[in-house]
């Protein structure tokens, strides 16, 4: 069965869309998914925060301009079930190549096709950058679902329209008609401060059912834990951001109708599970 693949996306940066597609690929893997996290963000952040090193020619850079395959560039993660492709500086000169080519949209969705249908994977994760660039609209072009990452302050509302405007066209024009927002995460929220409750009301009263029942807390160590290589359910297992992570994993498998597989880590992903009613 095809691999099932989630773009992660938002167009406007320090929304948390890197923390919630490390995070969310971490707690996804943890629960007994088989994932593949694909770093498309030119600064890398996805990659260093999962441990690996920024390496030129790691990324999918030769696969997009058809000189190489994706599959050699998949590498296995210090977590059980999560493999990852790294990005390098080098996809920032990709943008002006790829626009250059024929099918330029459809070039990672042919590169990926592939991964997607070896079976190895039930779940593919793809970080993009904060852009509406060639390269987002490329994992636009191949995913099935998208998932956008939303901070609890009104800036972050500026550009929401665009995005969905954005999505709407990608399907209408044919690009990738089977696109569905599989939903809106609220992310760095503070349930102590009005303003944190408020963006939330608005965005479920725009978005409705499509917002993830779980949000993402502004925590001290969920913004440490990069700077050590690791997702929060490694690094701080027991903080609210990996129980809030995890409960998220779950939303997510649910929405996707995957069953979390009996043999799921029963340890840290149970206790996290418990703390449900505190991510509210």
């Amino acid at each position: 069965m095809p691999a099932t693949v989630i773009a992660i996306a938002n167009q406007k940066g320090g929304v948390g869309k890197t923390t919630t597609a490390v995070n969310l690929a971490a707690c996804v893997a943890s629960l007994g998914t088989r994932v593949l996290m694909v770093d498309l963000d030119p600064q890398a952040n996805a990659t260093s925060g999962l441990g690996f090193e920024k390496a030129t020619g790691a990324s999918v850079y030769s696969a997009l301009l058809g000189q190489g395959t994706v599959t050699s560039k998949i590498q296995h993660s210090d977590y059980e079930n999560l493999d990852v492709v790294p990005s390098e500086v080098d996809l920032c000169g990709a943008e002006m190549e790829i626009a250059k080519l024929d099918n330029h949209l459809q070039r990672f969705r042919d590169a990926l096709q592939p991964v997607k249908d070896s079976g190895a994977y039930d779940v593919i994760i793809v970080d993009c950058g904060p852009s509406l660039g060639v390269l987002t609209l490329n994992v636009f072009a191949a995913a099935d679902h998208l998932v956008v990452p939303l901070q609890c302050e009104y800036y972050a509302l500026e550009g929401i329209t665009m995005l969905t405007k954005v999505l709407n066209q990608i399907r209408d024009s044919g690009v990738n008609s089977n696109l569905n927002l599989l939903g809106v995460i609220m992310t760095m929220f503070d349930g102590r401060t009005r303003l944190s409750r408020q963006i939330v009301a608005e965005v479920r009263e725009f978005f409705d059912e499509k917002v993830f029942e779980t949000n993402i807390p502004r925590t001290t160590r969920l913004a440490e834990a990069p700077s050590f290589g690791k997702p929060i359910i490694y690094y701080d297992p027991y903080s609210a951001g990996a129980a809030a992570y995890e409960v998220l994993a779950q939303e997510l498998l649910e929405r996707l109708d995957m069953a979390i597989p009996d043999d799921a880590d029963d340890g840290t992903a149970g206790f996290c599970r418990t703390q449900a009613k505190s991510i509210h």
